[in-house]
């Protein structure tokens, strides 16, 4: 599903540069789930602003969906972003003036879907996070975790066949955390795929594979003995 090949990303410093992504290999495929780690500064939040294409300052070559994401203009990767691509973040990113069903509501109308269907599908996800009655409610009105659980009902309101997560859990108390893990478990059993951004250790392991960076490279796994 996903291919960076040699991907690169630095900033021009006086008499160099400071590079920030070096030389990443990374395949990942249709329905996996992937947790990304490392110490801060190493490039993790770089690496999925690639791959949720919010950034294309980079080099190197990026398939998506055999699609060679780097030969795209800024209009053709915004078309991809909004088909293919959800973002839950640590900060939730919820609109403060808008109601939890209006939050909800909006990504859908950027994608001009009839207001019944955005109607069922606010319903279903309102239902299936257990936040039916908190739909009339503001984001300031909801604690840190039925925040988030928004912001994932927002990301995937619009069926991404990709997921980013970037520290979904970081600013939770470990009973929410762990819903909201649960709740990526579920939606990575139903079939979607998964990338996640956590210094969690625990919770990072839940994943199908770990991929670990140290000051913007892939660490290699050493062979078994």
């Amino acid at each position: 599903m996903i291919r960076l090949e040699n991907v690169e990303k630095s900033f021009p410093l006086a008499g160099g540069r400071s590079w920030v992504l070096r030389n990443i290999d990374l395949d990942i495929a249709e329905g996996e789930f992937v947790s990304v780690m490392g110490p801060s500064g190493a490039g993790k939040s770089s690496l999925l602003n690639v791959l949720g294409l919010m950034d294309h300052d980079w080099q190197g070559g990026y398939a998506f969906d055999d699609i060679a994401v780097e030969k795209l203009n800024a209009k053709q990767r915004q078309a991809l972003q909004r088909e293919k691509v959800g973002f839950i973040f640590q900060h939730y990113h919820l609109i403060d003036d808008l109601k939890v069903w209006e939050n909800l509501d909006l990504p859908l109308q950027y994608r001009d879907v009839p207001a019944k269907e955005r109607a069922s599908r606010v319903g279903d996800l309102l239902d299936r996070f257990q936040i039916v009655g908190k739909k009339d409610l503001y984001p300031s009105q909801l604690s840190g975790g039925q925040q988030q659980l928004v912001a994932v009902a927002r990301a995937v309101i619009t069926r991404p066949r990709l997921l980013l997560a970037d520290e979904p859990t970081g600013a939770l108390h470990s009973t929410q955390a762990r819903s909201i893990m649960d709740l990526l478990h579920e939606l990575h059993r139903d079939g979607m795929t998964i990338v996640q951004v956590t210094h969690n250790e625990a919770f990072g392991n839940e994943a199908q594979r770990v991929v670990k960076l140290a000051d913007g490279w892939i660490e290699k796994t050493p062979a078994p003995v």
